[in-house]
């Protein structure tokens, strides 16, 4: 734990990504966040999870009936790895993920190449904020929903031990690509942190 966080030394919950854990930004997806998601949007077809770390949100969304082929660009617990979803050549019916925070926006734009139906990305919620995102993204394709989560997020890296609650607000950002033009902003109800924890 990183005692300098919090002024009052209290633990850091997201560990302010000091630990690379064979690649960059490992931090695997609570469960709970996945299961908000499917069970308020829904996927016609196979979903490509295309940064799937340890297969945290590939095992919630096949436990859903989805078919998920799971890659990742390091050699991950789970998928196939050495797959850098920016440059493969594949498409899917849908890509759901939890992206590398500094690649978020080059995965907006590969996954509206590389899905036929729907992109939803795991995002912080201040995604929406920035000028060159306005012009680059919001002004030519913006997300047709966003999910805001009610409850906090906590991302920890594999294996850490779990204390604490997030202080970042993050949502999942859809794009409906037979029903894009206007963003319609949208809550999850409260309950699936302790649900699906």
């Amino acid at each position: 734990m990183d005692s300098t966080y919090h002024l009052t030394g209290a633990p850091k919950p997201t560990l302010k990504r000091f630990a690379d854990l064979d690649g960059p930004d490992y931090f695997p997806t609570p469960r709970w966040a996945t299961h908000a998601l499917v069970a308020n949007e829904k996927f016609d077809g196979d979903i490509w999870e295309c940064a799937c770390g340890d297969g945290a949100m590939s095992k919630v969304l096949e436990g859903a009936g989805y078919d998920v082929y799971s890659s990742d660009l390091y050699a991950r617990p789970y998928g196939e790895s050495g797959k850098d979803f920016l440059t493969t050549q594949r498409n899917a019916s849908n890509i759901v993920t939890n992206p590398p925070y500094n690649s978020a926006e080059g995965f907006v734009k590969a996954g509206l190449e590389k899905a036929e139906k729907k992109v939803a990305l795991l995002l912080r919620l201040a995604f929406l904020e920035g000028s060159n995102r306005n012009r680059t993204i919001f002004n030519v394709a913006p997300p047709t929903r966003v999910w805001v989560f009610s409850e906090r997020i906590t991302f920890y890296p594999s294996g850490a031990t779990i204390a604490g609650s997030g202080t970042t607000a993050y949502a999942w950002f859809v794009w409906d690509k037979a029903n894009l033009g206007q963003t319609e902003l949208r809550w999850f109800d409260p309950g699936f942190k302790a649900r699906y924890a």
